[in-house]
């Protein structure tokens, strides 16, 4: 049940920041499927990619006091971004570095503050 709320936690958060930041955008016309799809994506990236990556960075994330943590999540969402839409054919846009840097920290907030109020641990 957790895996679940925890996904549904992610796709309010993706659909938040199609929302806010400009330059991400859904160019399917099934948006909430897009949406819900992107979800599973980001969330097998972060489980498999993402800790590569931190570890490949663990120099500079701790000379910048971890927000370089930033930067792997955009990229990390630019990356789920652009297997939707070459492997699956998601239209779920990031277009470049810039919206996928505050996508990732749009993401960020809204899953920390959605998990303060729906996970009981």
């Amino acid at each position: 049940m957790k895996l679940f709320i925890r996904w549904i936690i992610t796709v309010v958060s993706l659909f938040v920041a199609v929302l806010v930041i400009p330059g991400i955008e859904i160019t399917d016309n099934r948006a909430w499927f897009a949406v819900a799809v992107m979800g599973i994506i980001l969330g097998f990236v972060n489980i498999f990619i993402r800790p590569i990556l931190a570890f490949l960075s663990c120099g500079f994330i701790i000379l910048t006091m971890g927000l370089f943590m930033l930067v792997v999540n955009g990229f990390t969402l630019w990356l789920a971004s652009w297997m939707a839409q070459s492997w699956f054919n998601i239209g779920f846009v990031v277009d470049g570095f810039w919206p996928a840097f505050w996508g990732g920290l749009v993401i960020s907030v809204v899953s920390f503050f959605l998990s303060l109020f729906l996970i009981d641990d």
